[in-house]
């Protein structure tokens, strides 16, 4: 369910806006946009799991703060992230 270090790592990699970047909220909503994905997939197999159901809640609701908040400083950088994640908005 978890994402494995390697594939964080990754995911560091390619959204930082920097060298030493790993904070920014571009990584934040990456690392959360593949939990939730993770956990998407799970709910596939496991209709009934209602406690994993309220934390994939919490974290898609998290990411939402984070992405108005991205777009509240700098649209550029929303319009960006949302057609690098494949984000509907």
């Amino acid at each position: 369910m978890s994402i494995t270090s390697e594939r964080k790592a990754q995911l560091i990699k390619d959204y930082a806006r920097g060298n030493k970047d790993t904070g920014s909220a571009e990584v934040q909503v990456a690392i959360l946009s593949e939990r939730i994905t993770n956990l998407t997939e799970h709910f596939k197999t496991h209709k009934k799991d209602v406690h994993s159901r309220r934390g994939l809640l919490m974290m898609v609701s998290r990411r939402r703060r984070m992405l108005d908040y991205i777009k509240s400083h700098d649209t550029a950088r929303y319009g960006a992230l949302i057609e690098r994640l494949g984000l509907r908005r």
